[in-house]
């Protein structure tokens, strides 16, 4: 019988996609032999004739997880190749799972390679991505973990979620407040269920301007400098107009500063502002992510 070193059991991988131990136990079925291996993958519905990885995944949803007391959540995209997989319930309820381990696995500055290097629990040592591909090889179609956002709040602070149209969407929203009960009030909860809405639909860059990109900020300001509005005022006038578009600008990008989208002349800071006094507390906005399905991500 042929040696089944890690080697072997890799490259069969490499060339089937399937997971690690099902590519062992195939080749020691076939006492070593790749191309049985694969024949025995390919019969199995583990390993198909064209590599999965090398088909795009552009479909798939947006799914986000919070732990029981929800001072931690995930929020994660998770990629298939067809809409019909995209909506299957087996689908979406293995990227709970997905979500779920990087919940419970941290820590929260993990990159992506890191967290799919992961081992998870229950799956005889199956590293994350493993999980995934095993996944892919039971459905049929190429599955990855595009990207994922994990938040832990500090102390008096918690964490909401929300999923827009059926998973296209998806929000995850850190808050804190100077009293514990303030978590608990059904106002609280509802301003922040009130806010991912707003996120949803609005996508804010960031959530003052102190945290916006500097060289963003930058760019907009030179081209407004540069515009026609700007040409043949005096210079006392253009640092007023400029700082005028500037801060309209602003307005468009960050959500403290954006008209809420249920009572648009009311701001997000503003909002915010009167359930912290109704409630007699003071309730502050940290940070938000959020994701769309399929759109570009940032370099």
């Amino acid at each position: 019988m042929a040696a089944i070193t890690a080697s072997t059991v890799n490259e069969l991988r490499q060339k089937t996609n399937a997971g690690m131990m099902d590519c062992k136990k195939a080749l020691t079925e076939t006492n070593g032999d790749m191309e049985a291996a694969i024949d025995i993958l390919r019969k199995k519905g583990i390993a198909s004739s064209a590599k999965r990885a090398d088909r795009e995944a552009k479909e798939g949803t947006v799914q986000a997880i919070l732990n029981d007391d929800s001072t931690v959540g995930a929020l994660v995209e998770v990629n298939c190749e067809t809409d019909f997989v995209g909506k299957n319930e087996g689908f979406r309820s293995f990227v709970d799972v997905v979500a779920k381990h990087l919940v419970d696995a941290g820590p929260a500055d993990a990159g992506l390679a890191a967290a799919l290097a992961q081992p998870v629990p229950a799956s005889n040592g199956l590293s994350l991505q493993d999980v995934i591909k095993e996944k892919g090889g039971i459905v049929g179609e190429n599955i990855v973990l595009r990207r994922f956002c994990r938040f832990a709040a500090p102390a008096h602070g918690t964490i909401a979620s929300y999923i827009h149209l059926g998973g296209k969407v998806g929000v995850l929203l850190e808050a804190t407040a100077g009293k514990a009960e303030t978590l608990a009030s059904d106002t609280f909860k509802t301003l922040l269920k009130d806010i991912n809405l707003h996120i949803a639909a609005s996508s804010p860059v960031s959530v003052g301007r102190e945290s916006v990109d500097p060289e963003l900020a930058a760019k907009e300001r030179a081209i407004y400098a540069d515009s026609d509005r700007l040409k043949g005022k005096p210079p006392a006038a253009m640092e007023g107009i400029l700082n005028g578009m500037m801060a309209k600008f602003f307005s468009q990008i960050c959500l403290l500063e954006q008209g809420f989208v249920k009572d648009p002349d009311k701001t997000i800071a503003q909002l915010v502002e009167e359930t912290g006094k109704a409630l007699g507390d003071t309730i502050t906005l940290t940070r938000f992510t959020r994701f769309a399905l399929g759109e570009e991500l940032k370099a």
